[in-house]
């Protein structure tokens, strides 16, 4: 009888320690392979090239318009533009142009 007191007075000691390491390897596991865990750090690294490479051309974009809207000024008109809007809207050419057919 008093050996199995003392068995069963060992398992009640080791059993705080072996849930202790039980959640110690849960979070362990959690840290390497979890959502937000060291594997997925290279997930977040591609997105973020993607989204910066992204965010590059939507900056030239954006540029682009910004320099279109500059030149469409009323105050001050940019002669080049102007005449590239009114050949394509109107379809306006020179007295002295040739139009040669592509078809």
């Amino acid at each position: 009888m008093a050996h199995i007191a003392k068995l069963r007075m060992l398992l009640f000691s080791a059993f705080g320690p072996a849930i202790a390491v039980l959640l110690l390897l849960f979070f362990a596991g959690y840290v390497v392979l979890g959502s937000n865990g060291v594997l997925a750090w290279g997930d977040y690294t591609r997105q973020l090239h993607r989204s910066q490479a992204e965010l590059k051309s939507v900056e030239a974009q954006r540029n682009e318009l910004r320099n279109r809207v500059d030149l469409l000024n009323p105050r001050r008109v940019d002669p080049d533009l102007s005449d590239e809007l009114i050949r394509r809207q109107l379809g306006v050419i020179h007295h002295d142009e040739v139009i040669v057919p592509l078809n």
